[in-house]
C-alpha cells in the first residue's frame, strides 16, 4: 500500500493459475482429517474427478496429492488400528494404549503435513507429501 496516498495498487500479489483450486484441495484434506471425515473427502474427490484434466499444473499437483494421501491416510488410520485391535484383543489394556499411541501419532503426523501443504498452496508452490505422497501428476 502506498502510505502516502492510500493506493492499494502497488501490492504485488503473486497468484498463480490454479492457486485457489490447489488451496481448496488441502483445506480439504485437513477437513476430511479434523472436522468433516467423509464429507470433505467426498466433495474432495468431486474436485478431483472435475478438474483433473483441466485444472492448471498447480492445483492437479495439489489435488493429487489431497486426494490420494487422503485414501492412504484412512487406509492407515483404519486398517492398522484393526490389525492392532485383532492382534491385542478388545479386553487387553495394552491394545488401547497402542491403539491410542499409533492414531495420535500418525493422525498428529497426516495433519501436520497437511497444514505444511496447505501453506505451499498459499504460496503457490508444489509440494509432495513425504513417503506417502504420489510422485508425479
Amino acid at each position: 500500500m502506498n502510505e502516502s496516498t492510500g493506493d492499494t495498487s502497488a501490492i504485488d500479489h503473486h497468484h498463480h493459475p490454479g492457486q485457489s483450486l490447489a488451496v481448496m484441495a488441502e483445506a480439504l484434506y485437513l477437513a476430511n482429517l479434523l472436522v468433516a471425515p467423509g464429507i470433505a473427502f467426498v466433495v474432495l474427490l468431486w474436485l478431483w474427478f472435475k478438474h483433473k484434466d483441466s485444472a492448471p499444473l498447480l492445483a492437479r499437483q495439489h489435488l493429487l496429492q489431497a486426494t490420494c494421501v487422503s485414501v492412504v491416510a484412512g487406509m492407515l488410520i483404519v486398517c492398522l488400528s484393526t490389525a492392532l485391535v485383532a492382534l491385542g484383543g478388545l479386553r487387553w489394556p495394552w491394545t488401547w494404549v497402542a491403539v491410542t499411541i499409533y492414531l495420535v501419532c500418525v493422525h498428529g503426523m497426516l495433519v501436520l503435513f497437511g497444514v505444511f501443504a496447505l501453506a505451499k498452496a498459499m504460496a503457490g508452490q508444489v509440494w509432495r507429501y513425504p513417503i506417502i505422497g504420489p510422485r508425479s501428476v
